[in-house]
């Protein structure tokens, strides 16, 4: 799990810092912003159509092996980059295309490197396992952006990705020495019959596992909320800082930075939880909705950083939390494909999101955004969890106490 880790972090300095140089190459070729938005996007594309397949294959495939190969290819995109700009024989259409092709490699990529985590420790540390993910998520993004320019400067955009390239290297090479954890989950035996039934190999059992699954249902419609209306605080604090409250770029890089320490000190808290829960996660996201009120109301820099440490630990954890529920709670064989239905959702609400958090702060501002949706989300939240009290089956014989006790 260590060298898992050390890889993870490695790999995610690598990438963060090819995504800052990828932005600012797009403006370097065609000095639209729009266009750099359409890059995002069409990287971002693959995980909404082609997730259900990836997910699949992680099911069906050695997992190590998985890992290995979809690391191997998306280091081989990142040199093929690096050499065409080198060669200055880069253009958008490459680029887009590029780009398409790691969103296409990412949706195997992504799963199977989740669940390969979480083979290198015992299951009553999986959710520990998945807040030191986390924690190095935030760790390799900081160092990522923060090297994106430190290399730009000295070796130039080329090495950006070639960097990136070995990153992805260095895991692959990692991945065949891991071994399983005494106690952690065994992948299903690879030939448990000579013809699987059609069935278990339709990445159509995974969709119906999920939505027959009520928990995963109500974390879907949690993190949705808390992720359309609250968490872009990239957007909505960028707004409040340099407008109500008269900050510059600099007051926002503070907030940023503040921002990414609370993710950090959320991660290591969340590695704490033993046995997170649905209610959990919406607990804290509730809380995190209340924070964002508050924060809205700021009257001042200095109370905005105050509210903004905490808001981002809340959300942190809550993350934590809910990855844990979902890589833990399906089925062995299903939890690939489970993961691939999360990713496709989950893009929904990375493409919508923004846009309809735009329009409610054309109409209300960047205040009433963050206040009008903090309320939303935790009253939202907090509605769901009286209803899930009220339906709760209390025994036939149970006393007064009990049932409360049964209830709660």
């Amino acid at each position: 799990m260590r060298w898992w880790s050390v890889a993870n972090l490695v790999s995610n300095t690598g990438t963060w810092t090819q995504l800052t140089v990828q932005n600012l190459l797009v403006l370097h070729i065609t000095g639209s912003a729009a266009a750099t938005g359409l890059s995002m996007s069409v990287q971002a594309a693959p995980a909404l159509f082609v997730s259900l397949l990836g997910g699949a294959a992680v099911d069906r495939w050695p997992r190590k092996l998985t890992v290995a190969v979809s690391q191997a290819l998306l280091g081989a995109v990142a040199f093929t980059t690096a050499l065409l700009v080198a060669l200055d024989r880069i253009d958008m259409t490459s680029l887009l295309v590029l780009a398409a092709v790691t969103g296409v490699v990412a949706t195997v990529d992504g799963p199977a490197c989740a669940l390969l985590g979480n083979d290198l420790v015992p299951v009553e540390d999986v959710p520990s396992a998945i807040g030191v993910g986390a924690l190095v998520h935030s760790a390799g993004r900081l160092a990522g952006t923060a090297l994106a320019g430190l290399t730009v400067g000295l070796l130039g955009t080329s090495a950006a990705y070639a960097a990136n390239g070995v990153s992805f290297l260095f895991v692959a090479s990692v991945v065949p020495f891991l071994r399983p954890a005494p106690g952690a989950v065994k992948e299903p035996a690879v030939e448990v019959r000579p013809v699987p039934a059609p069935e278990e190999l339709s990445v159509r059992e995974g969709l119906k596992f999920f939505v027959r699954r009520p928990r995963l249902v109500a974390l879907a419609g949690i993190t949705g909320i808390s992720s359309v209306l609250g968490r872009n605080y990239g957007l909505t604090l960028a707004v409040l800082v340099t407008g109500p409250l008269a900050g510059g770029a600099g007051a926002f890089g503070t907030v940023s930075t503040v921002l990414a320490v609370g993710g950090i000190l959320g991660a290591v808290l969340g590695a704490r939880l033993h046995r997170p829960s649905v209610r959990t996660v919406g607990l804290l996201a509730a809380a995190g909705g209340l924070l964002q009120a508050v924060a809205g109301l700021s009257p001042s820099l200095a109370m905005l950083l105050v509210l903004v440490l905490p808001m981002a630990v809340v959300e942190s954890v809550s993350d934590t939390a809910g990855t844990a529920v979902l890589q833990t709670d399906p089925p062995t064989r299903l939890r690939g494909r489970v993961l691939g239905v999360w990713s496709s959702i989950g893009t929904v609400w990375g493409l919508g999101g923004p846009p309809l958090l735009g329009l409610l702060m054309e109409w209300a501002g960047a205040r009433g955004a963050l206040i009008t949706g903090g309320l939303l989300i935790a009253g939202s939240i907090g509605a769901g969890l009286l209803l899930r009290r009220r339906d709760l089956p209390v025994p036939a014989r149970a006393t007064g106490r009990e049932a409360l006790g049964t209830a709660a």
